[in-house]
């Protein structure tokens, strides 16, 4: 099977920086797709940013102009650099991945993370 395992949340304030990392392990040949998206108390979970397997990359309007999304295919790997982090940026951060295709099968899959609570103090 395939794990995501997510780190560097935690507390920061306002106007700081913190760097969200995503594994992925298992028997994987390929992930078409992987991205981070978050939900906050009460609120439903939404895409933060994605990055596909070439590089394309798709961000929430809302953290277009702070947070940096990147990925390294070779160890299955994507990180969310988040700057100028905002009290509204607080949720719990779940990693993505899409198009996951592993050894020995021919299906996709769709992976997620556990989640990462990332807090900003005002």
């Amino acid at each position: 099977q395939v794990q995501l395992v997510e780190s560097g949340g935690g507390l920061v304030q306002a106007g700081g920086s913190l760097r969200l990392s995503c594994a992925a392990s298992g028997r994987i040949l390929s992930i078409n797709a992987m991205g981070w998206y978050r939900q906050a108390p009460g609120k439903q979970r939404e895409l933060v940013a994605t990055i596909t397997s070439g590089g394309s990359t798709n961000y929430a309007d809302s953290v277009k102009d702070g947070f940096t999304i990147s990925r390294d295919n070779a160890k299955n790997t994507v990180w969310l650099q988040m700057t100028s982090l905002k009290p509204e940026d607080t949720a719990v951060y779940y990693c993505n991945a899409g198009g996951v295709l592993l050894s020995g099968s021919s299906r996709l899959r769709e992976v997620w993370g556990q989640g990462t609570l990332v807090t900003v103090s005002s």
